[in-house]
């Protein structure tokens, strides 16, 4: 592991050197993800340029970092010291992450990590662990990072309990399922255990919306990545009045989506991470269907064992396509008449990560700013959009952190008082 402290502006020099080598190899490593984890290859570079920015920020955040003073004689017993608090490194993080964005999230880790002072080990997704091994080795190759204070520790998951577990390890940031990391959380109560985990995410749409803009919009939201993004849309709630026209807007969008190679520059719907994932959905949709859910389009598995972009009308609920994380190229449709129930519905799930509403009435999108129970409400944008350096997390089953590297690097530091008597 790593010995000694790497000073402030040479972590902020590092990152800014990482910042620059990702953009050099930026095909390369679009590249890789494309390969590892069968994601279209222009929303691959999307990706990839997104590690960039996450890098910058956190490259800022070391560079701002403040502490706090205390006004000590604001008490009587204080007069004549001075107080203050600075930041300084947990110490080891034990990082996780998952395999939808094996280059970017892994940097909301790592790169939070170096402007903070913490030396990591990285255990990355299985499934995708080539986009972390390369980030490593430019960032020691490259970038100057010094020896051991990164670590890329390839393992299938139950390997990481000795990780989350071992005592050297004062911190562990997971993000990935939430059966797993609430076990983690369960398993490690001494350690600080940040968790970003899954959603089910609800968008609302009321009648005066632009339904072919809208409908554009959510096409992106619930099939980008082939859905397996946290913040995918996965239950629409449209008001009746517009639910036929909305429905016809959606369906027509899906199916212009081109599903096929993630290395040819068209595709934009490419094979689920493996094929357990696939008979799940598609297992999730059959059970929707014998409950009196109506196919509007896709829900079939093709020669290329691709399961089509799939748009449900008439959810409810208790399904699992409504209830539970799909994870997939799944979105359902409900329709309402009552905006406070729409708001009531949007709300009945065990996750909070993102919802939104499309509306042109101010009053609406206020209410439903403070009546949806979600970290993050959108108004007029979907559910899925994310900037990287904004607070970023979820709250119930959806986990317990923020990320984004200024909120990410104020969990990865304590508070240290200082007071001297003059």
């Amino acid at each position: 592991m790593a010995a000694g402290v790497i000073p402030t502006h040479e972590r902020a020099a590092i990152l800014d050197r990482l910042a620059a080598s990702l953009t050099d190899h930026h095909e390369e490593l679009a590249q890789t993800i494309s390969t590892e984890a069968a994601k279209p290859i222009t929303i691959a570079r999307g990706e990839a340029a997104r590690a960039v920015d996450t890098v910058r920020f956190a490259a800022a955040v070391a560079r701002t970092m403040t502490g706090e003073l205390i006004t000590m004689d604001a008490s009587s017993g204080g007069v004549g010291k001075t107080g203050w608090v600075k930041r300084i490194p947990i110490g080891v993080l034990g990082a996780i992450t998952p395999f939808n964005f094996p280059l970017n999230l892994v940097c909301h880790k790592i790169a939070p990590a170096i402007a903070a002072g913490c030396p990591v080990v990285l255990k990355p997704a299985d499934k995708t662990p080539l986009s972390a091994i390369r980030l490593g080795e430019l960032l020691l190759d490259e970038c100057g990072l010094p020896p051991g204070w990164l670590n890329v520790v390839p393992c299938y998951g139950p390997t990481a309990a000795h990780l989350a577990e071992h005592p050297d390890v004062a911190m562990i940031t997971f993000t990935g399922s939430a059966a797993v990391g609430w076990q983690i959380r369960a398993n490690t109560p001494r350690k600080r255990v940040s968790l970003e985990l899954g959603n089910n995410s609800p968008v609302i749409i009321e009648p005066d919306t632009d339904i072919a803009t809208t409908a554009a919009r959510i096409k992106g939201a619930a099939f980008g990545f082939t859905g397996q993004v946290c913040i995918s849309t996965q239950r629409i709630y449209v008001h009746e009045d517009i639910a036929t026209e909305f429905t016809k807007a959606l369906v027509a969008e899906t199916d212009s989506l081109v599903i096929g190679d993630p290395a040819d520059e068209a595709t934009e719907i490419s094979a689920l991470i493996n094929s357990d994932a696939t008979e799940r959905i598609v297992t999730w949709i059959s059970e929707a269907v014998a409950a009196g859910v109506v196919i509007e389009c896709g829900g079939e598995v093709g020669d290329n064992g691709i399961l089509s972009p799939t748009v449900l009308s008439g959810i409810t609920a208790d399904m699992k396509v409504s209830c539970a994380e799909v994870f997939g190229p799944v979105v359902g449709i409900a329709t309402y008449t009552d905006f406070e129930d729409a708001l009531a519905r949007a709300n009945d799930t065990i996750y909070g990560l993102h919802a939104a509403v499309f509306t042109k009435d101010i009053a609406k999108a206020l209410r439903a700013a403070d009546v949806l129970d979600f970290a993050g409400v959108l108004v007029n944008e979907v559910p899925t959009w994310r900037a990287d350096h904004m607070p970023y997390g979820g709250i119930r089953e959806s986990g317990n952190t923020r990320e984004g590297p200024v909120y990410a690097v104020q969990e990865m530091t304590e508070e240290r008082l200082i007071v001297i008597q003059a």
